[in-house]
């Protein structure tokens, strides 16, 4: 169950995930053991499934980011959506309703790499139809406060 104590726990880990429990204590209030049971409880029931960090991609030379459409035919489409998953550059790839079945989203180092994947995921025998978007700026990208 997420209450308000477990909310403000969240919160202060999606701002930080480094704060030590005692630091999350502290901002949020409560006692160590406290956030730690909590903290334990969240993981447990997969509420917080990982700890991690966000990475400046552009300056690791990832400055090719795009969202592809995928129309995939009947029957094929979570073994399509695996398959696509499992390659490096893909950060997601969803379900989605309309006149696409999927949408992957993903980063490249340059056109040729993009190129590459396209030209790959387009040899696949279920991958009907592509559109490709590539996003020229990020306005907003991050994870939304629990409320």
């Amino acid at each position: 169950m997420v209450d308000n104590k477990n909310q403000k726990i969240l919160n202060l880990i999606l701002e930080n995930s480094r704060l030590s429990c005692r630091e999350i204590a502290k901002k949020a209030k409560m006692s160590v053991v406290t956030v730690i049971n909590r903290i334990k409880e969240l993981e447990k029931q997969k509420i917080i499934k990982e700890y991690t960090t966000k990475l400046d991609y552009e300056k690791l030379g990832y400055d090719v980011h795009v969202i592809i459409n995928l129309k995939i035919s009947k029957g094929q489409l979570f073994e399509m959506e695996n398959k696509i998953a499992s390659h490096p550059c893909v950060l997601a790839v969803y379900d989605i309703i309309g006149s696409f079945d999927s949408v992957v989203i993903a980063r490249f180092k340059n056109r040729r790499s993009l190129d590459t994947f396209l030209k790959k995921i387009q040899t696949y025998d279920f991958v009907e139809r592509t559109e490709t978007k590539l996003i020229l700026n990020t306005i907003k990208e991050e994870n939304i406060q629990i409320s």
